[in-house]
């Protein structure tokens, strides 16, 4: 009917240029209206049941692709398919009406398949190996890619032109494009190499002072790696920076089982001396040095008589020390320490002398990793360190405060 309208028309009295008018436009209400058909069709009944089906079924991942919206696209191509199979109505537009259907159908094409790696990403991050080995920046890259080879085609269609013929040619605007994408460029490699040499995973702990992050890694994409900082502030970081630039990361010392001690105080070197009987006596006393005390002496003694050493004089002989004694008990208190770990090193040692006295060094290992719990430890051992100092008959350096300058009436 479509095709005699204007016949029909002109022989109902129409003009023939306002018949063939009329006739052609009513053949483009009639594909118009065929296409939208063919869409609400495929979208209120197709999708429908495929939804149906998809949310019944135990399959994870076609989820991911209804949700990511991959199949609607894919419905968008519905109208242009049925707008250039009818496209012959029109001899006179038919190929300008075909190019715009195709144009139409890359165009739905290039969003769905765009979907489709999103989906394949949300697949892929429901498995473990998501969190050692992640394709975000692989996903990403592979977009750029879908959005070049899009262009590349619609370009060719507009122009009547081989794609091939296109890319052959694209060779001349090298150097702009990598202009263009150098940040992508580097990322997609920083990437690469982040994942194959897993330097970096979601939920690392990292740290990296020139870009003020100190804090757990939520996102690795193709540009940029985010960090959520312990004061719930967000640092982004240039993927290629972790490859060009150093930072830390925690990640051995949480899979260790272990989170070090290494913190010194400062014993005032006037105050060290040895220890007389009644020191002694009174360290015997302590709970982790009596056995040390006993067998101590007696390897002292031993030692002095087989050597013909007179006791008398202080300076002649072995004898026992304040500071080394107090440097056994502490040794002595992290070796029975429920909270240090047992299989890791744990050591009180002296470091060289400074302008601040001598240091004593705590170096041992916690055995939650926490934060919290960490600076908790760490706290309660050294707050019992202070508080038993002056035991020892030690003192801990510290410069004079107005409170000591007013006592010596200064």
């Amino acid at each position: 009917m479509i095709f005699n309208l204007d016949q029909w028309l002109i022989y109902k009295g129409i003009e023939e240029t306002a018949a063939v008018l009329i006739a052609n436009a009513a053949a483009v209400v009639m594909i118009l209206l065929i296409s939208i058909l063919a869409f609400i069709v495929t979208k209120q009944v197709f999708l429908r049941i495929l939804a149906f089906y998809i949310h019944r079924n135990k399959i994870l991942w076609d989820d991911k692709l209804l949700g990511r919206k991959v199949f609607r696209r894919l419905a968008h191509m519905i109208p242009a398919i049925v707008i250039y199979a009818v496209a012959g109505l029109f001899p006179e537009y038919s190929v300008s009406i075909q190019k715009i259907a195709i144009i139409y159908i890359i165009m739905a094409g290039t969003l769905a398949m765009l979907a489709l790696l999103d989906a394949i990403d949300d697949i892929y991050q429901t498995f473990e190996a998501s969190r050692f080995k992640p394709i975000r920046s692989i996903v990403q890259a592979l977009k750029i890619v879908v959005w070049i080879i899009g262009g590349i085609w619609i370009i060719s269609t507009i122009i009547d032109r081989s794609p091939l013929l296109l890319l052959s040619g694209i060779g001349a605007v090298t150097a702009i494009i990598l202009l263009i994408f150098k940040d992508s460029l580097l990322g997609l490699v920083a990437g690469i190499q982040l994942s194959s040499n897993d330097m970096l995973r979601i939920g690392d702990w990292i740290e990296m002072p020139k870009y003020g992050a100190d804090g757990d890694v939520t996102d690795i994409s193709l540009n940029t790696v985010k960090v959520r900082n312990f004061d719930n502030t967000i640092t982004t970081i240039p993927s290629y920076a972790l490859i060009s630039d150093s930072f830390k990361n925690w990640r051995g010392m949480q899979e260790s089982g272990g989170r070090r001690i290494k913190r010194s105080i400062f014993i005032d070197s006037s105050s060290i001396r040895f220890c007389t009987d009644d020191m002694l006596e009174k360290f015997k006393e302590f709970r982790y040095l009596s056995e040390y005390i006993e067998n101590k002496k007696l390897e002292l003694e031993k030692y002095n008589l087989e050597h013909n050493i007179d006791p008398a004089q202080l300076v002649n002989g072995r004898r026992l020390t304040n500071i080394g004694t107090f440097r056994a008990y502490l040794q002595a208190y992290l070796e029975n320490h429920p909270e240090i770990h047992p299989e890791m090193t744990r050591m009180a040692r002296q470091l060289p002398v400074t302008e601040y006295g001598i240091p004593i060094e705590i170096y041992a290992f916690t055995k939650d990793t926490s934060w919290e719990s960490y600076e908790t430890v760490q706290a309660d051992i050294f707050d019992h360190i202070l508080a038993i100092v002056p035991e020892f008959e030690l003192r801990i350096y510290q410069s004079p405060t107005g409170y000591d300058l007013r006592h010596m009436g200064l």
